[in-house]
């Protein structure tokens, strides 16, 4: 029998002892329990929760491998169930702020038959703050676009960090008690009453060691129960271990970034059944850095909440952002090989990407091996097929520097410096989509995609051109064997106006630049060979020489000096620009942008990554058109 409603031991261990066929006990050392707990204190809506469990086997062994019913060990197995405690005293959420409980109930939102859930906020202010946004769903209400039971996925999922207009609605009452949060539903494992006690109802919602909260949980207690089991009578051996979470919250969602138009079209007119532009010869490509797990460690991001930085909430609030965007390509960068393989590769074929992979090799890094971090690169299948892929290891180049350019008593110097486990994706595809002018007919419309991530550290400015020339190097060679449209991206770790930039997008860099002074080892010197004949242009500097509409917004959170974003990372000790998306300006045109986010409301909340935003980057997403070549 369960626990009653309250105990949840965070430590405690179950003697297990076999009986005789006489029922006498014997002396046999058994499985037990040593400890069970949640890595995240706050469960979400949509991210599995898998409890610690740690065993002493009866070997002695201390481990937290399963002991499952299929597999016993000396007649033993492990348990598990859980239950949704549901209150009689009725407990609403914040659809701002999840955690908190409601204090006042738009009237406007039960009138118009919106789901309960949105309605409920935690203060006037919070209601005044989100008003911009909530207003939507009212106006949405009004003409049918939300359907009567609340069911869209918009309506389904909570949402942090809204900012309004000031504006407070007349329609709210006092108290949200009058409405019960859970929307009667049917619960996805068949639900049984295990107890009643103390005005309590408990639930039994999953019987295996995973659960993955629903709407139906929405403020409401989980309890996990652990207890061995004897595999030949099927009944429980020693008290069961339980542990408590808190109240189930709604997952918060990034809130919509829109293309937004520079080339003047009206592409509104142009959304295809699936809400995703894409008239005819043009292309989309998102570049994200994605944060790895390994990297998001509280000390780092202190400001973020411990369940908003843990992977398993992050992971689903980041594919739920990048299927979003609707993406024919997707380069992201800081994938760890294992999230490549288990999560982002099996969850984005299921959206019909094609996924290839490139981790950075491992020469420095002395950790597991499944946590080092690479570059994925994602297609899709009905647009784009694969023709060619390429991998740089800049270790390899660096290897090769060395052997021919660098003088024997500086060698180990050189290759100290120049090692950095980075590496680059070469991916080339061919269209699909009908991209054939009146003149070349029939002819293979090919592109090649570079994704990257250069190496961070500061200091090394040298390592980072080195790195930026050694791939544009790289580049040049396919452009020089195909008639090829370019596009570079990725994380750079280089601001505008630094030499890796002016690199990329002048083709060359001034000798007297400053970044050039710190050049021990004379690794790129004569400073005139640091150059490149591809016309590359940074994609959001279209931005500033658009002509759509829309774009005064966008304007702002530009720097008209570098022709740059304002910021793509904004934690809270830094804030600036260190992703690109680059183009060959000769074969590519854009034709729109995602929009940029506004520094201050992010740096309002404690800058990145958040509650709605999981990574310390942002992502950038452009549309391109390729348009014939000048002929030479």
């Amino acid at each position: 029998m369960a626990d009653p409603p309250g105990v949840c031991p965070a430590y405690k261990e179950v003697t297990v002892a076999n009986c005789d066929k006489q029922g006498n006990r014997t002396s046999k050392s058994m499985l037990s329990v040593l400890r069970v707990h949640l890595p995240s204190d706050i469960p979400i809506v949509g991210c599995e929760l898998t409890p610690y469990v740690l065993l002493r086997r009866p070997d002695k062994i201390v481990t937290s491998d399963d002991v499952p019913e299929y597999a016993p060990l000396n007649g033993h197995f492990l348990r598990y169930k859980w239950y949704r405690i549901q209150s009689d005293k009725k407990v609403g959420a914040c659809s701002v702020h999840p955690s908190e409980q409601a204090t006042l109930q738009c009237l406007g939102c039960v009138k118009a038959k919106i789901s309960v859930a949105r309605s409920y906020h935690c203060s006037p202010k919070c209601f005044s703050d989100a008003w911009q946004h909530h207003r939507v769903l009212h106006d949405r209400a009004a003409t049918s676009a939300v359907n009567e039971n609340g069911n869209e996925e918009e309506e389904i999922f909570g949402r942090f960090n809204s900012t309004g207009s000031g504006v407070i609605s007349a329609s709210l009452t006092g108290s949200a008690s009058s409405t019960s949060l859970t929307n009667g539903s049917t619960p996805l494992y068949p639900a049984a009453v295990t107890q009643r006690s103390g005005g309590e109802t408990w639930f039994e919602v999953g019987c295996s060691k995973t659960y993955t909260p629903t709407t139906d949980d929405i403020g409401h207690v989980l309890k996990f129960e652990c207890v061995v089991i004897d595999a030949e009578t099927i009944v429980p051996v020693g008290h069961p271990n339980t542990i408590l979470t808190s109240r189930v919250i709604p997952a918060p969602s990034p809130s919509p970034r829109h293309l937004i138009p520079v080339g003047g079209a009206d592409m509104m007119a142009q959304l295809d059944s699936d809400g995703r532009i894409s008239p005819s010869g043009t292309f989309t490509v998102l570049s994200y850095n994605i944060l790895s797990d390994a990297y998001a460690s509280s000390e780092l991001y202190s400001y973020c909440p411990s369940w908003a930085l843990s992977w398993p909430y992050r992971r689903q609030n980041l594919l739920r952002e990048i299927v979003g965007y609707r993406a024919d390509i997707v380069c992201l960068q800081e994938v760890q090989s294992d999230h490549f393989d288990d999560f982002f590769a099996p969850e984005l074929d299921k959206h019909g990407y094609q996924a290839l992979y490139k981790r950075k090799t491992n020469e420095v890094y002395s950790g597991n091996i499944h946590t080092i971090d690479g570059c994925a690169t994602f297609f899709r299948r009905d647009r784009f097929s694969h023709v060619k892929k390429y991998e740089v290891e800049f270790n390899k180049a660096a290897q090769s520097l060395t052997e021919v350019a660098v003088q024997t008593t500086q060698k180990k110097a050189a290759l100290n410096r120049l090692v950095k486990d980075n590496v680059a994706l070469i991916v080339v595809l061919e269209a699909k989509f009908i991209n054939q002018g009146a003149d070349n007919p029939g002819k293979r419309q090919l592109l090649c995609v570079a994704n990257t991530h250069v190496n961070v550290q500061q200091e090394l400015k040298d390592v980072k051109i080195w790195q930026v020339h050694t791939l544009l190097k790289g580049l040049e060679k396919i452009a020089a064997s195909a008639d090829i449209p370019m596009l570079v991206c990725g994380d750079f770790n280089s601001v505008p106006g630094s030499a890796p930039h002016s690199l990329l997008a002048m083709g060359k860099v001034d000798p007297l630049h400053p970044d050039l002074v710190g050049d021990p080892l004379a690794i790129l010197r004569p400073y005139s060979k640091l150059t490149h004949q591809l016309p590359l242009v940074s994609a959001y500097s279209a931005l500033l020489r658009g002509v759509g509409l829309g774009l005064e917004q966008q304007r702002r959170r530009m720097d008209p000096t570098t022709n740059e974003p304002l910021f793509t990372n904004c934690t809270r000790d830094f804030i600036g620009t260190l992703d690109y998306i680059f183009y060959t300006a000769d074969s590519l045109t854009v034709e729109s942008l995602l929009e940029l986010l506004d520094g201050d409301s992010l740096r309002k909340d404690t800058a990145l990554p958040s509650p709605e935003w999981s990574s310390d980057h942002i992502a950038l997403l452009a549309e391109f058109r390729c348009v014939p070549r000048p002929r030479r």
